[in-house]
């Protein structure tokens, strides 16, 4: 049984005297924590442990007086002395005094033209950090992909199936009426200048060059990355808080397997259809503001559409999909990977998924554009 932990204190004329009675463990010494705080700062230089008639001892008691001698006028500077004998007093007061780590001092603040370079040299050497883990693990998810085509049957089509319902089928209804206001938006807009020109049939042009070329895929990435994208980080930022991707790990499940690859495989299966829907949408709301500001019946319009709209703008805007896909699942799949264990963690990654994708998406489409226009296409 644990005999109670007391101490008493004496003032000797050479220095004070903290006695320790009883067992100092991690079970007796909780209630003395208040008692030692208003005897620290009457513990002068030079003052001492008795440990004559302690009896069990350990980490839990060491610390605590460890910190009481800390918190007195001396400070931490000074050594205990030891009075009296006992197996591990000294030994564990000395770890406890090692192992007492003071708060570290803020690095010093950097101010004017020094502390700009020193502001964007960080910046910049995290953007090559994000650039190059980001490559990493899209060139590992490719390794994956590739394996899977080898032995099909590691596919999980199971996840697959349910990532395509929640990634796109539930998108579909948002994509498609986001993209019927674009297209009414871009008629209007152009039956109102085309006008002063006298060139109002050529709207019809404007509404299926624009949607079938840029803003069919456009919105659908975009909106894929603010819904989509963050929902991936998020829940495999969330398994990751729960230890749940170690765990799989233990049991001999590859994350990239089971997590990334039915993302990806999800998302380029789903974003083309997602795409081709946006596509029709648009140009239905964009024949449906030609029908009633100009006059022109659908089938003028999808006459002229067949006449002078080649089929090779809407190959252009369909074959930027599947890019696309790939890029918003490798950054989502990438930043969840990368959550730390606090939800301050899990909402930073999600707002850099979210930005970065759209980023990639808008940035990728310049890339497209240049080259289509480069190829004469």
């Amino acid at each position: 049984m644990a005999a109670e932990a007391a101490f008493d204190f004496r003032e000797d004329e050479r220095a004070p005297v903290l006695a320790l009675r009883g067992d100092w463990t991690v079970d007796t010494i909780a209630r003395l924590e208040d008692d030692l705080l208003a005897l620290s700062p009457r513990l002068a230089a030079g003052a001492a442990v008795d440990v004559s008639q302690l009896g069990r001892f350990d980490v839990a008691g060491a610390y605590l007086v460890d910190r009481t001698f800390r918190d007195s006028p001396a400070g931490a500077q000074t050594r205990i002395a030891i009075r009296g004998q006992h197996v591990n007093a000294m030994r564990l007061l000395q770890a406890a005094r090692k192992a007492y780590a003071p708060p570290a001092e803020p690095p010093p603040r950097l101010t004017g033209l020094v502390g700009l370079f020193d502001a964007v040299g960080r910046i910049v050497a995290d953007i090559g950090e994000e650039i190059i883990d980001t490559l990493g693990l899209f060139g590992e998810t490719l390794i994956v992909l590739g394996r899977l085509v080898i032995n099909p049957r590691r596919i999980r089509w199971t996840s697959i199936v349910a990532v395509m319902e929640s990634a796109g089928l539930n998108a579909l209804p948002i994509v498609t009426l986001l993209s019927f206001f674009i297209g009414m938006v871009v008629a209007y807009l152009g039956a109102r200048i085309l006008h002063d020109f006298g060139a109002t049939v050529f709207t019809v042009d404007l509404v299926a060059f624009s949607v079938l070329r840029e803003f069919g895929v456009l919105i659908t990435a975009i909106l894929l990355a603010g819904r989509t994208d963050s929902s991936f980080t998020a829940e495999i930022g969330a398994m990751k808080m729960r230890q749940e991707i170690d765990a799989m790990r233990v049991i001999g499940i590859d994350p990239m397997d089971a997590l990334v690859a039915p993302r990806v495989i999800a998302m380029v299966l789903m974003t083309p259809i997602l795409t081709f829907a946006a596509m029709m949408t648009g140009i239905f709301g964009g024949m449906l503001v030609c029908w009633a500001e100009l006059g022109i019946s659908p089938a003028m319009f999808f006459g002229r559409i067949s006449e002078v709209v080649p089929a090779q703008h809407f190959w252009v805007g369909f074959s930027k999909a599947p890019a696309f896909a790939v890029v918003l699942a490798v950054i989502g799949c990438k930043q969840g990977l990368s959550v730390g264990g606090d939800v301050g963690s899990l909402g930073k990654r999600v707002t850099t998924s979210v930005v970065q994708a759209i980023f990639m998406v808008i940035l990728m489409d310049a890339l497209f554009a240049l080259w289509f226009l480069e190829m004469d296409w």
